[in-house]
């Protein structure tokens, strides 16, 4: 355990902040099976729904540096792909 008072300040808002966005990240990964699972059914309704909530997940992970910019761009560019081919666009 360190002896600074800074430093151990600085290990209880990483821990923090490493609890958060361990969070966010799972609920970004929730939202993203649930597309995939709808999109398995062929429910496009559904599937359309899901989509725009996981945009918003991955958007707002990639703006707080949860995951980077191209990784954001290709999970919801495979998910929108996905809803297109069951949609018959």
């Amino acid at each position: 355990m360190a002896n600074i008072k800074g430093v151990k300040k600085r290990i209880l808002t990483s821990k923090k902040k490493s609890v958060l966005n361990n969070d966010f990240k799972s609920s970004m990964k929730t939202a993203i099976k649930k597309v995939e699972k709808s999109v398995q059914e062929n429910n496009l309704e559904e599937a359309v729904k899901n989509l725009q909530t996981a945009t918003k997940r991955i958007d707002k992970a990639q703006k707080t540096g949860i995951i980077k910019k191209n990784t954001a761009s290709r999970q919801k560019s495979r998910l929108a792909k996905k809803v297109n081919e069951i949609s018959g666009k």
